[in-house]
């Protein structure tokens, strides 16, 4: 499980800048306007070999301005969702009443706090930064997000906060979790999976703030279905449910190795399934897509295969995936989603032998030439799996920008067809051969 640090604080003190600056790419939106960022944003960062969760968040300020309720709102479960706090102050701005109250929310918080006093572009300004002693919250760190002076310092103690990474925890069991919208089924099929009478139920709740573990047996395999809950209000304002259904279940793909998105008969496929489904891809999850709610109405065979095709029109990206039609209300299909679990779970964990990989590659090549791209050919001399959890593969050659996407999609073709990887995804990586 990554650990997660929030970036919170007054509008226009630079949060942006720094979250850029942490996860290494402009994926906040940088102005000198207040209010610019008025959602939460999500990256991933890397520090002295330590991968954690970046939370970008709006400015807060005393005044009711425009989307401050909103604004709040997110910071809060920003700050609720983190392991470490990061309160980015404004340093030639000096301390304001805004930098008050959002130390006053900070406070409440109980969670470990580092201060950084933002835009200190120079030695002669690291004085300004004395006057945030008085908040109470520790030593305040000078930094520049817009030059990167004193990031290095900022990481050091807030990574050194963040716990240390847990070793999994059910070693002998399949993990899987249960995304999709809100109010499509998925406490509904946990009770399902584990209500059976041939299930050991033992139930560990809390193991994350925003989801459930509960390992069960069924048929004498062994899995821990995480079942995504909704924040709880606490007296405090949260967003509507629809627009971040897919943010709360972050953590829970984190920390699994099967993501079983669940799609309502009776609604279809939705555009926020993409949303939902698309974090379990870039993070290389085996996925299996499973239709509830289908026992309403009647359903004929080929409702089922016109089913699938829309779901491989408009997911093209999850070809892969295995689709199973089950009713968690009646207990319909519930064996046959364990048994397309269990088979992505191995798929995601399949090794193909050294010397049969790459007899496997030589005749794809040999069947079907390299096109020319970029000026070259692409030459594979030899082929080695160095990873699974997704299987990946990587591909020592010429030269990588010879590669052409559509002659990695065969050969993922040509993997598939030799071996069974439904379920799972597969990454093909070229490399230089020196």
């Amino acid at each position: 499980m990554l650990g997660t640090l929030a970036l919170v604080g007054a509008p226009n003190s630079g949060k942006s800048t720094i979250f850029n600056r942490i996860v290494g790419e402009r994926r906040s939106i940088v102005m000198d306007t207040p209010g610019v960022t008025r959602d939460r944003i999500y990256g991933k960062a890397t520090w002295l070999t330590k991968e954690f969760t970046v939370i970008d968040t709006g400015g807060i300020e005393v005044k009711n301005a425009t989307f401050q309720t909103e604004i709040r709102a997110q910071a809060e479960i920003a700050i609720d969702e983190a392991d470490v706090i990061v309160f980015v102050a404004d340093g030639k701005r000096g301390l304001s009443a805004d930098d008050r109250m959002v130390a006053k929310m900070l406070y409440s918080s109980k969670k470990p706090v580092v201060l950084a006093v933002n835009k200190i572009d120079s030695l002669s300004e690291i004085a300004d930064a004395g006057e945030f002693y008085s908040l109470g919250l520790g030593d305040p760190i000078a930094v520049s997000g817009a030059h990167g002076i004193g990031i290095g310092d900022l990481l050091d103690k807030a990574v050194g906060l963040l716990p240390k990474k847990e070793e999994k925890p059910y070693q002998n069991a399949v993990t899987f979790c249960l995304i999709g919208v809100p109010n499509v089924g998925k406490s509904s099929l946990a009770n399902a999976l584990v209500g059976d009478p041939r299930s050991i139920v033992s139930p560990v709740s809390g193991t994350t703030r925003d989801s459930i573990d509960t390992p069960f047996e069924r048929n004498g395999d062994h899995y821990v279905v995480i079942d995504t809950a909704g924040l709880l209000k606490r007296g405090k304002i949260y967003e509507a449910v629809d627009k971040y259904a897919a943010l709360r279940a972050l953590k829970a793909i984190d920390r699994s190795e099967v993501a079983v998105l669940l799609l309502d008969a009776t609604k279809g496929l939705v555009e926020q399934d993409k949303h939902v489904v698309g974090y379990a891809v870039e993070e290389g999850k085996a996925v299996v897509v499973a239709i509830n709610k289908w026992d309403v109405g009647k359903h004929l065979p080929e409702d089922e295969k016109e089913f699938r095709q829309k779901i491989a029109t408009g997911m093209k990206f999850l070809d892969y995936a295995s689709v199973c039609f089950i009713s968690a209300l009646t207990g319909r299909g519930i064996d046959n989603l364990l048994r397309y679990v269990k088979k992505a779970h191995e798929s995601f964990n399949r090794r193909i032998p050294t010397g049969i990989l790459n007899d496997l590659v030589r005749e794809a090549q040999a069947y079907n030439p390299t096109p020319d791209f970029n000026h070259g050919r692409l030459k594979i001399y030899y082929a080695s799996q160095v990873a699974v959890e997704p299987p990946t593969f990587v591909m020592f050659c010429n030269n990588p920008e010879f590669a052409h996407f559509s002659y990695t999609r065969y050969l993922e073709n040509k993997l598939r067809e030799a071996y069974d990887f439904e379920g799972s995804p597969i990454r093909i990586i070229y490399r230089l051969r020196k």
